[in-house]
């Protein structure tokens, strides 16, 4: 099985290869970035700007010319906004349901908006957004993790530039101002030219990733929880080595610790004990074109242990040959086959009656259950964990072909009022959720229209990520209760560990670095290969497969990227390598 999969593994490394050398756009694959980079100005997209707004004293005066009402245009008009669909097979339709029509009812009632949902495949939106951005049918309103597809498509002309709407229609947007404030909209704005190509939304919650291990194996085996990197290993050895007690007739099936092909998320945890915690602002900027961490000091060394445990039949087999969206993983998590991962803060919890967690207990039994432990220290002592700041979310913007950009900031200005948060969140009480005594929210499992295809509806709520009940005691009391049929503990214990020794994440504007522009999905995929083949190759040859994907990836423009940074930091801070405070 490990052949079969080095095999692919390499085979797949040869066809990037290929692709990279025949087309200057490589891969699509899909990456979640917290980058911070920034775009080239283009003169096209600002005249086409300003030409829209008008010019001369009438604009200054009124910047809307006339065309609002009381907040309501006097002509309906009808716009298009990007949705991701998840593809949850017990979901709702992510265009049509309750949360979508409240949106649409608000929007007209409110602005005489007609508002449409365009279903884009989260696991591809990259190369989706790329496709429609390309054929001029992107919606009115796009988003995306990714920046550089922003920042290729606004070089191209395909992207308008918000500053002058952010800036003249200030008055009109209060919901959108008070909730991101300078930070979050400005957040992308070249500091040369003044463009600013997308806003960025806010995490509520900056909650990022946690270890999760079953603690009904711990108990069954007499095992306390790991605090320590070794104490870990001495785990997942002891999962491997008592499979039949604890798997019995489907002993062959254990994975004592499971990652997936996105080995750079999936072991973030581990990868970051590996970083120096006094890693300067300068280093990691150079090094950070991703949040995978690939080129960073001290992450081979991170991906030689996973690399041992591969061989040493501690981690599944076959992590590489499932892609995003894939259930493959989740599903034999369910059945209780695996003993430890690394996820999103709260993965188990998430999905009501759908959840790992819930999932888990009605195949195993009552008992069983994933916790949250703390173990990969770090040179210090400490626990070295790199989050992501409150800014940098998804990336907000309009393509050329919107002709309602009035229309489209006034919905970012609806979706950003507290309570439209708040309702999209939690839904209708009695109905998705409960009041509890001391005003808690206690969120019930919704069926039909009411199910939530993602958490707290962050598809919807595109300018905030998390849940935001604007009281933040009332918030943080009710996250233990956001999640259907979970004990509330677990979820505490989970927010408070993913909190501990925590480094933000800082915005780091030097203006644009041309060699990031359209790098971003053929890269994501060139890491992905060199932590699959790097970690499933045989202990003997890991040095030569690691050392020879890095070198390819760097030449394949990582490189240039890391120079660019380098050189632009040098230009706009000088000798430093702290950001100014």
């Amino acid at each position: 099985m490990k052949k079969r999969l080095l095999s692919v593994l390499l085979t797949g490394c040869m066809v990037l290869s290929l692709v990279a050398c025949g087309s200057d756009d490589g891969g699509n694959t899909a990456q979640d970035t917290s980058g911070t980079q920034t775009t080239q100005q283009d003169t096209t997209a600002a005249e086409d700007t300003s030409e829209a707004e008008g010019t001369g004293d009438a604009a200054t005066a009124d910047p809307t010319n006339g065309e609002l009402v009381d907040g309501k245009f006097a002509e309906t008009r009808k716009i298009t906004v990007e949705v991701y669909d998840r593809g949850n097979d017990e979901g709702s339709d992510p265009t049509n349901n309750n949360y979508t029509k409240y949106i649409k009812e608000q929007m007209l009632a409110k602005h005489n908006v007609e508002v449409e949902f365009v279903a884009v495949p989260r696991w591809t939106e990259v190369e989706q957004i790329n496709n429609l951005l390309a054929a001029g049918d992107a919606p009115d309103i796009c988003l995306t993790y990714d920046y550089p597809t922003v920042q290729t498509y606004a070089n191209m002309g395909g992207v308008l530039d918000l500053s002058s709407y952010v800036d003249d229609y200030r008055e009109l947007l209060p919901n959108l101002w008070n909730w991101l404030g300078e930070t979050n909209i400005y957040w992308d704005k070249d500091p040369v030219n003044g463009t600013l190509w997308a806003i960025e939304g806010k995490r509520a919650v900056t909650n990022r990733i946690n270890t999760f291990v079953r603690k009904d194996w711990l108990d069954k085996l007499g095992l306390k929880e790991p605090t320590t990197r070794q104490e870990f290993e001495d785990m997942i050895i002891a999962f491997r080595d008592n499979a039949d007690l604890l798997l019995g007739a489907d002993a062959d099936k254990m994975i004592p610790y499971s990652v997936s092909f996105d080995v750079g998320w999936r072991a973030a945890l581990l990868i970051e004990s590996f970083i120096d915690p006094d890693v300067s602002d300068y280093e990691y900027y150079v090094n950070g074109f991703d949040d995978r961490a690939l080129t960073q000091n001290g992450t081979k060394e991170a991906i030689r242990v996973l690399n041992k445990w591969y061989n040493d039949g501690l981690l599944w087999d076959d992590f590489a040959l499932y892609s995003s969206g894939d259930s493959t993983e989740d599903d034999m998590i369910k059945a209780g086959y695996v003993g430890a991962f690394m996820h999103n803060w709260d993965y188990p919890y998430r999905d009501g009656e759908n959840s790992i967690q819930t999932n888990l207990q009605r195949m195993v039994g009552p008992d069983a259950k994933f916790v949250v432990v703390d173990c990969f220290e770090d040179i210090k002592g400490g626990h070295n964990k790199f989050i992501t700041s409150s800014a940098g979310d998804r990336k907000i913007f309009f393509p050329t072909t919107n002709t309602e950009p009035l229309a489209s900031m006034l919905y970012l200005d609806f979706i950003s009022s507290p309570e439209v948060i708040q309702y999209l969140q939690i839904g209708e009480e009695g109905v998705t959720h409960n009041k509890l005594e001391d005003g808690t929210i206690e969120i019930q499992a919704a069926t039909g229209d009411d199910i939530q295809n993602s958490g707290f509806n962050i598809d919807y709520t595109i300018t905030c990520n998390g849940l935001h009940l604007v009281d933040d005691e009332l918030t943080l009391k009710s996250m233990a209760y956001s999640y259907s049929g979970i004990d509330p503990e677990l979820v505490e214990v989970a927010h408070k560990v993913c909190n501990t020794d925590t480094r933000p994440a800082k915005n780091v504007n030097v203006g644009a670095i041309a060699a990031e522009e359209g790098q971003g999905p053929t890269l994501a995929s060139k890491r992905d290969v060199v932590y699959d083949t790097a970690v499933s190759a045989s202990v003997e040859d890991f040095d030569k497969v690691w050392d020879a994907g890095i070198a390819d990836y760097l030449s394949s423009g990582g490189q240039a990227i890391m120079d660019e940074r380098a050189e632009k930091w040098k230009a706009t801070f000088g000798d430093t390598t702290a950001l100014p405070e």
